[in-house]
């Protein structure tokens, strides 16, 4: 089993080039995506898995030399199509080329090959389903039940409350939301300041209900969890550090079990987000910058639900309606 992942993400010294291993490279690698393409932690991680896979497939051991000689498109190909033989989802192994390619890139740019043969690697085009989207109703249910059971005033009951009402109210992506800290959070203005992928930063607003549970959660719950710690994350688990993302999803799904509605993951509340958002009246443009997407096209998958909306807007806007 290959295990340079763990390795990678511990900031190892760079070796000269005669002397490194392949975990050295990939070690290498996962500091240019942070440093130089300013990569999220979750990025470098799931690219630097994606890495270590290739090779695996290559028959690289991690405590040696790199062989890199017969890294050629016939090679690739048959570790994609290995790939998918698994039966991995499209996006999943769309993923997996990009992290070759950026990888094959460094490579040669680095001076590790004399040709990149990853450029020519097609990758395959992401399954086009549509996101998970709860309705309204079920996100009050959603709520309410996370609202009731914080009225016991447990710090961890808070702490859920205020960690649903804000997932849903500003659309952050778990990731972004568990690296929160309390500094990023102005309850006056009920804005929240986020550092996304690529660490660009965007202000993203909130309502009344999330500004409240966040207000009651750092006023009542924090310190409780906190004790004699320093830590500044807006979010703390029951030992007092920061909260990790995977005990987010455990909430959330005890929390739909007794809401009664459908079980869905964190990103389902984001995609849930925009999607009232944009049948609001929202237009796509305020809907990117509060997703933080780079591409607008990526934010177009959520008009596809609305069509009353489109109805409304051209019964009021066509001549001919």
């Amino acid at each position: 089993m290959f295990h340079t992942v763990g390795r990678t993400l511990e900031g190892m010294s760079s070796p000269s080039a005669a002397e490194a291993t392949t975990g050295d490279v990939i070690a290498a690698f996962a500091r240019h995506l942070r440093a130089e393409r300013g990569l999220s932690e979750h990025s470098v991680r799931a690219y630097v898995g994606d890495v270590a896979t290739l090779a695996e497939h290559l028959g690289l051991e991690e405590d040696s030399p790199p062989d890199l000689g017969h890294l050629d498109l016939a090679t690739l190909r048959a570790w994609l199509a290995n790939q998918r033989s698994r039966g991995l989802a499209r996006s999943t192994l769309a993923r997996r080329t990009a992290a070759i390619r950026a990888f094959g890139a460094w490579l040669a740019d680095t001076g590790r090959i004399e040709v990149d043969p990853t450029q020519r690697l097609r990758s395959p085009r992401p399954d086009k389903h549509l996101p998970t989207v709860l309705g309204i109703e079920s996100i009050d249910s959603l709520l309410e039940v996370a609202k009731e059971l914080a009225t016991d005033g447990g710090a961890v009951h808070l702490r859920d409350h205020a960690v649903f009402e804000l997932l849903y109210a500003t659309g952050l992506r778990v990731g972004e939301l568990v690296s929160l800290d309390l500094a990023g959070l102005d309850l006056g203005e009920r804005t929240v300041r986020v550092v996304g992928k690529g660490n660009k930063e965007r202000v993203v607003p909130m309502g009344r209900p999330a500004a409240d549970a966040a207000r009651l959660w750092i006023e009542t719950g924090r310190p409780e969890l906190l004790g004699d710690g320093t830590s500044q994350a807006l979010f703390l688990g029951a030992r007092g550090g920061r909260m990790d993302a995977r005990i987010v999803r455990g909430v959330l799904q005890r929390l739909t079990a007794l809401a009664g509605v459908q079980d869905i993951g964190p990103h389902a509340l984001r995609h849930s987000a925009a999607t009232h958002l944009l049948a609001g009246g929202s237009d796509l443009r305020s809907v990117q910058e509060i997703l933080g997407h780079s591409s607008l096209a990526t934010t177009q998958r959520y008009t596809h639900v609305s069509p009353e909306r489109l109805r409304s807007v051209f019964a009021q806007a066509h001549p001919r309606a």
